[in-house]
């Protein structure tokens, strides 16, 4: 039987060419049944995406838009700060969306993918500070390994090293993400559990500092002067009034002072940033809102060129947050702060002279006098020598008697006058001998300074007997914040403290310009004493690394 051309190419070419079109509907069956997967993956994980698919190619092109985030307000926005996200995604590089951020759309990225598992989310932008308050807010703790690591190795960091670390420290809330997508950026990848919460808005968030008001003295002075300024206010109609506006100003005035009294008798917390006091507000025992929170004046304590008050204050401030349950690791206190803080500057011999310190209690520095015998010689001798005149002139003509003996109490007197001279200006080469030897006495450290100063502040009664120093820190931070006038006192001692310190010793008028101002001098040193001791503690310790890191890196990937 023979087979036509036609058949030969209906029985061999149909099948070549049904063959030849297999791969394409095997692409397409591929591609179509990815694309699916992909978007069942975008909605389950809620994103919003524009898809492409090239069926040829077993192309698919997924277009996402990128985003920058940042914490909600963490009183006025609760649930969303405090919570977790109901949707989290479960696509690779959305690990940020554990929790709810506000959003800022910033780009698009768009992916080129073959498979559904080679779906990446992208990665946000956001504040390293800002994350890592976020995280101490809500209850993580640092990991001191990895930060070390962190600042030692950089972008070089093991994926999977945890920063952060749940608050019973056995997960890693923060770690090492790779860097796939983070365009030259820090990394980081974040996970958390619900109940790893375990702080909420009453706490005082991450870089702030609670400055507790001046313990109240016996009895209630605050009502009482405040009963005295109703009793007045309701008197006032019936004394006779100038104008309307007088009694406008009189009320005004004591409004002024009733809430000059209030927020002196009221915590204070204070906002420490990289750059120093952000806000300072007067608050209740416990946080409820930022609706409460009165804003305070804090023009003077904020970081000036050329002035120093600034610098005083967020120093001592952190100092003094640092040492509690409060962390202000974002401030970092200037070198020369620290280095002046643990400098030995002040002489012993200085404190005697203030009677501040007892001469036993300090090493061997000023000459000692002993004139008790010189003083007897010439006692005897002038004695011997008056009765002398004396028994020669009761031998004498009773003219001649009296001539002597005026001449005798003439010569006496012009002795003592002498003598009186001479002590007095041995006296004062004495003092000014003393002076010179106290300033070159041996110098005392800050903290043996400052232990002085607080018996002495307490004997004075300027601070409350059971006090200790970082309570009576605390009190003098908050004053600072009320009293411009304090504030510009006690860093004016402290610049003055620093610039002997650096130009080599005390001098005279440094001793003059102390001895005029001796409290403020005192509370200068309990400043400068608990800056040493901080400084101490967290020298090299993670405060140090986390600095470093949040300096190196403002801006980090996060997903």
């Amino acid at each position: 039987m023979s087979h036509s051309a036609s058949d030969i190419i209906t029985y061999i070419g149909v099948p070549l060419a049904v063959l030849g079109v297999l791969p394409i509907l095997y692409n397409t069956a591929v591609t179509l049944a990815a694309l699916s997967k992909v978007k069942r993956m975008l909605r389950h994980s809620r994103l919003t995406a524009l898809t492409r698919s090239d069926v040829v190619n077993r192309i698919i092109e997924v277009e996402l838009p990128r985003y920058a985030v940042t914490p909600w307000d963490r009183f006025t926005n609760r649930s969303e700060y405090w919570t977790l996200s109901r949707h989290p995604s479960s696509i690779p590089g959305g690990s940020w969306t554990t929790f709810n951020w506000r959003t800022n759309t910033i780009g698009l990225k768009t992916q080129r993918l073959e498979y559904a598992d080679q779906l990446r989310q992208p990665q946000v932008d956001v504040s390293f500070d800002e994350l890592v308050a976020y995280l101490l807010d809500l209850g993580a703790i640092p990991d001191p390994r990895g930060w070390r690591l962190l600042r030692s190795t950089g972008l070089w960091t093991p994926v999977g090293c945890a920063l952060m670390l749940s608050p019973d420290g056995k997960e890693k809330a923060l770690t090492i993400a790779p860097l796939d997508d983070s365009d030259g950026h820090l990394s980081l990848a974040v996970h958390w559990s619900g109940q790893w919460t375990t702080r909420d808005y009453s706490h005082l968030p991450p870089y702030w500092v609670r400055l507790p008001p001046p313990p109240l003295p016996d009895g209630p002075p605050f009502a009482k002067r405040s009963g005295e300024a109703s009793s007045s206010v309701e008197e006032e109609p019936s004394q006779p009034s100038n104008s309307a506006s007088s009694s406008v100003r009189k009320e005004s005035l004591d409004s002024a002072r009733r809430e000059g009294e209030r927020n002196a008798r009221s915590a204070i917390t204070c906002q420490i940033s990289v750059d120093g006091i952000v806000a300072a507000l007067t608050q209740e025992d416990q946080l409820q809102s930022s609706l409460k929170l009165d804003s305070l004046y804090i023009d003077h304590l904020r970081t000036r060129p050329g002035k120093a008050d600034g610098a005083w204050f967020a120093s001592a401030a952190t100092a003094y947050g640092t040492t509690s349950q409060t962390v202000l690791w974002n401030y970092k206190i200037p070198d020369d702060i620290l280095a002046f803080a643990r400098k030995e500057t002040v002489p012993c011999g200085v404190l005697v002279l203030l009677n501040v310190v007892a001469m036993s209690d300090t090493p061997e520095w000023a000459t000692t006098y002993n004139d008790h015998g010189a003083m007897l010689d010439v006692l005897s001798r002038r004695h011997r020598e008056q009765r002398a005149a004396m028994e020669a002139e009761s031998r004498m003509a009773p003219a001649q008697r009296e001539a002597a003996m005026r001449d005798r109490i003439r010569r006496e007197n012009e002795e003592r006058l002498q003598d009186l001279r001479d002590r007095s200006r041995n006296e004062m080469q004495r003092r000014e001998t003393r002076m010179l030897e106290a300033l070159q006495s041996p110098k005392w450290d800050t903290m043996r300074v400052s232990d002085h100063f607080l018996l002495w502040l307490k004997h004075r009664d300027a601070v409350p007997r059971n006090m200790n120093l970082k309570d009576a820190v605390g009190i003098s931070l908050h004053r600072m914040v009320l009293d411009g006038e304090y504030s510009a006192a006690v860093c004016r001692m402290l610049d003055t403290w620093k610039t002997w310190a650096d130009n080599g010793g005390m001098r005279k008028s440094d001793y003059h310009t102390l001895e005029a101002d001796l409290v403020t001098f005192a509370q200068a040193t309990l400043l400068m004493a608990l800056i040493k001791d901080t400084s101490t503690a967290l020298d090299g310790t993670i405060s140090m690394d986390l600095q470093e890191c949040l300096r190196l890196w403002s801006k980090v990937r996060l997903g």
